[in-house]
């Protein structure tokens, strides 16, 4: 019979040989940006990357996607064009997003018809218009970052006039490259907060969203520019830091440029 201090030095040897093929989990504590390759992080972006993120304070499983979509912004700030459309099915949970707008669930649906997606989802992403994906997952998110970088915008836009008064922005913009069956979305966004939730899914959770969309209208190309305004709704506080995006899209919501500016 064995000697039982034997017995149990083999059990624990044993699980100690068993547990060094088990795979290492990563952290919950690691930044959302530890996702992003050093090799990624040294790619050079050419193209335009606008990325729409649909989501809500009220969905718990958005916050990831919102981390996300802060990184990139930050990351990129150059060639990505990040927007947060906040949309208004998850208010009955127990949490009405302050940001919400039906009018964005609309969109949200459009998109998904033109994907030939039945319903529609959060944490959602559309990129550049043409593709959709979970807003969270990591390297979907940087694979269509690659994919989208390298590909050479059609319009260019500058800007001739630039003007914010109290209650508007007005712009003028010169717009370069084939604009026939195209218009502009004129995007105004709070640059970012952050919000107490006292309720829903979310709720005791502190939350960061940021480029959240507040506005938004079409307007025509005349002569390869685009004029117009658009007016800053109360949701901004004043003198709060904005961001304006001029979007340039053809009859089938693809995006073909874009500029941005902080005002």
């Amino acid at each position: 019979m064995f000697d039982k201090k034997i017995i149990v030095i083999l059990f624990l040897g044993a699980g100690l040989f068993l547990t060094s093929f088990i795979p290492s989990q990563p952290s919950k504590d690691n930044k959302v940006d530890d996702a992003f390759s050093s090799k990624h992080s040294e790619n050079v972006l050419n193209g335009m990357v606008v990325l729409e993120l649909f989501t809500s304070q009220g969905c718990s499983s958005c916050p990831p996607a919102d981390e996300l979509l802060k990184v990139v912004k930050n990351k990129y700030p150059e060639n990505t064009f990040v927007l947060s459309y906040h949309v208004d099915y998850w208010n009955y949970i127990g949490w009405a997003d302050p940001f919400s707008n039906k009018d964005f669930t609309e969109k949200q649906s459009r998109y998904n018809k033109k994907f030939g997606y039945s319903g529609n989802y959060t944490p959602e992403l559309v990129v550049n218009g043409k593709e959709h994906l979970v807003g969270s997952n990591n390297m979907k998110v940087i694979n269509a970052i690659d994919k989208y970088s390298g590909i050479k915008s059609q319009n260019e836009l500058s800007v001739q006039q630039l003007n914010r008064s109290t209650n508007k922005i007005d712009f003028d913009y010169k717009i370069d490259g084939d604009t026939v069956g195209k218009n502009v979305r004129a995007v105004l966004l709070l640059k970012e907060r952050i919000t107490e939730i006292k309720r829903g899914e979310n709720r005791q959770r502190t939350l960061v969203n940021t480029n959240i969309v507040i506005g938004e209208k079409y307007l025509k190309i005349n002569d390869g520019r685009v004029v117009g305004s658009i007016n800053i709704p109360s949701l901004a506080i004043n003198n709060e830091e904005l961001v304006l995006m001029l979007l340039v899209e053809n009859n089938d919501a693809d995006i073909t440029g874009g500029v941005k500016a902080a005002i």
